[in-house]
């Protein structure tokens, strides 16, 4: 696969505790499944789908990974069960740079090496097959719970943008933006291993 075609394609990442694959319209019943009773949707700071509009989501992530503006996945446990969904995200392959972010879980595998499992081998194709120089995370001023799950990844908080945006309800979002770089990624990953390897 050239450069090009790695920026344009969505991989499968098999890892112990997950697998994450291409999003496609036939994991909508799963990710509908995934959300019931989570009560996700009701975090205003979010953009999670409630289970009835896991469908629409679903498409409207397709719809802009054809404009060629996302590579979408869904997450999977170890027993092949969809449990949430990720993508990549702002991608600048000229630069290269990419965001990684949109990222949910079914609360029973919060916390768990599932998250710490999809982020390793997420940053590990942005960085090593990609061959990125900077990944991008980031969040809501609001969203605590994420803003301490990307500073455990071992990324560093580069600051906070004002009314950068606007959260689902119309309310203006200040963004929490964090990076990881080139140069940080071979500690990232090693830290990342040695907490999989504490989950195990």
């Amino acid at each position: 696969m050239n450069h090009a075609d790695a920026w344009a394609t969505v991989p499968t990442l098999r890892g112990q505790h997950v697998r994450l694959e291409p999003l496609q319209r036939e994991h909508v019943p799963g990710l509908a499944a995934a959300l019931e009773g989570s009560g996700l949707d009701q975090l205003w700071y979010t953009q999670v789908p409630s289970p009835e509009r896991a469908g629409h989501y679903v498409q409207a992530a397709l719809d802009v990974q054809a404009e060629g503006k996302v590579l979408p996945f869904v997450i999977r446990d170890a027993a092949g069960v969809i449990v949430g969904s990720t993508r990549f995200y702002a991608l600048e392959p000229g630069v290269p740079r990419l965001s990684l972010g949109y990222t949910w879980y079914a609360p029973r595998v919060q916390r768990t090496g599932v998250n710490t499992e999809a982020k390793l081998l997420l940053l590990q194709h942005a960085f090593e097959t990609l061959g990125c120089i900077s990944v991008v995370l980031e969040t809501s001023w609001f969203n605590h719970t994420s803003r301490a799950a990307i500073a455990r990844l071992g990324a560093k908080q580069d600051g906070v943008l004002r009314n950068y945006t606007r959260h689902a309800d119309g309310t203006p979002r200040d963004t929490v933006i964090f990076s990881i770089i080139d140069a940080e990624w071979q500690g990232v990953k090693r830290h990342l291993q040695h907490r999989l390897d504490h989950h195990a």
